[in-house]
């Protein structure tokens, strides 16, 4: 690929972790009301509903969607509007949870697909009211771009980000856990589902847990995650991991690691183990770029959040796996603002440490985090209490840009920009490269 004029100057002027800000005064809007999206007016009991893909192995998607009564699990695609040359069948599923029944979950799994090319799907339903849906695959190799944010709730604000990141072109959207806010009231899982469709049906989209998905009620319910992990079903399978809640993915030449801040990340457990085996798995010749999402983030200079053993423990964890292993960038969210630090390890600057990113700023009815220690540490390069969303444009295997984008009433602002070389590049911090 060629690059830019501007962007190969950018690079060329060594504009890389930490050298490149925008920062400017900025009045920050009032919160906005939550709300919640109903039933299409045209829909029937076997209408599709909270339809979303999301990569499922090598080549492959899956795509997920409601029923309100009995339809198969049957999707036909093609690259052609109104002609589906292929046809997949996957599984149904459903859940309780107190007094409220899920209607049918299904997930299909169809492929093999060409990389970067819509495709036409639909499902058998027999109903009349049945639209056609498209997605676009991703490209196989760079550049690609995601869309990053966590948090997001269902607010005025959250509308505002997902209008934005629906103009950015992204190519995979990354959620660092808190989607829909729910909070034990399970119709408002539904409401969240109808909310992002007209974005995650037509892109992959990534996820992992926050604090919000755990939904446990003592002397009631006692499983943890009984509508995330039915409703939000991600490639744990294909990538070895035995629980839903951490797994990961390799898309277009980057390795993501999802990481599960409230499953069991200590002494002996399944997470560190399969995170140690995963790292060790990653060629950097084929993946140069290796990325983590996590939700409570393990550097943060807001007041909210401090000390919660989510962070503070898990980093003891695992951050020496990550340092090892060479990782870029580390991204978490739910503290609800916008933080980015320089390359860090064991709490100071380190040039061979990941750039953690906190971006818990999707839109959540529980507001901004607005206050920030004081002085800022010299870890911080950046930091803003304002709702937006983030763009990591991954040129090549060398080079890539991180922009956060704040929501500045609703239209969305650059506010921060950083270029960054990859491990797999450079030569003073050796990536494992098989």
């Amino acid at each position: 690929m060629r690059l830019p004029e501007f962007w190969l100057l950018m690079i060329l002027a060594g504009v890389f972790a930490g050298a490149m800000e925008i920062a400017h005064a900025y009045d920050r809007p009032p919160p906005r009301q939550d709300f919640a999206v109903s039933v299409a007016a045209y829909a029937d009991p076997t209408t599709p509903q909270q339809v979303h893909v999301s990569l499922a192995g090598e080549n492959k998607m899956r795509i997920s969607w409601i029923t309100d009564k009995h339809t198969p699990p049957i999707v036909n695609y093609g690259t052609s509007s109104g002609k589906y040359e292929h046809s997949a069948t996957g599984v149904i599923s459903s859940y309780e949870y107190v007094t409220y029944i899920s209607g049918e979950i299904h997930d299909v799994v169809i492929g093999p697909l060409n990389p970067n090319t819509v495709y036409y799907y639909s499902f058998a339903t027999g109903s009349s009211s049945t639209p056609e849906y498209s997605f676009k695959t991703p490209p196989a190799q760079f550049p690609i771009k995601f869309a990053v944010s966590g948090d997001l709730g269902q607010t005025g604000w959250t509308k505002s980000t997902l209008e934005h990141i629906s103009q950015s072109n992204y190519d995979v959207f990354l959620l660092p856990g808190d989607l829909a806010y729910a909070d034990r009231i399970q119709p408002l899982w539904d409401s969240f589902g109808r909310l992002v469709e007209p974005l995650a049906s037509q892109r992959p989209w990534m996820v992992t847990q926050g604090n919000h998905e755990v939904e446990k009620i003592p002397a009631i319910h006692h499983t943890p995650f009984t509508a995330y992990n039915a409703r939000w079903h991600m490639p744990f399978e294909e990538s070895g991991s035995t629980s839903n809640l951490y797994y990961s993915f390799e898309v277009s030449g980057v390795h993501v690691v999802m990481l599960g801040s409230y499953a069991d990340f200590g002494y002996g457990s399944d997470q560190i183990r399969w995170l140690e085996s995963d790292l060790k798995k990653v060629d950097r010749r084929k993946t140069p770029w290796l990325v983590v999402i996590v939700h409570a983030p393990w550097y943060n200079s807001n007041y909210a959040h401090q000390g919660e053993k989510e962070s503070v423990d898990m980093r003891v964890m695992m951050e020496g796996l990550l340092y090892e292993a060479r990782v870029d960038l580390v991204f978490a969210g739910h503290v609800h603002a916008y933080e980015r630090f320089n390359r860090v390890y064991n709490q100071e600057t380190d040039n061979c440490g990941p750039m953690y990113i906190t971006i818990g700023d999707g839109g959540n009815r529980e507001g901004l985090a607005s206050k920030y220690k004081e002085p800022q540490p010299t870890i911080s390069v950046f930091r803003e209490a304002s709702f937006g969303h983030g763009e990591l444009e991954i040129v090549n295997g060398s080079y890539a840009k991180w922009s956060w984008h704040r929501n500045d009433d609703d239209e969305s602002v650059e506010s921060d920009s950083v270029w960054l070389k990859s491990f797999a590049s450079d030569t003073t911090c050796k990536a494992n490269k098989k």
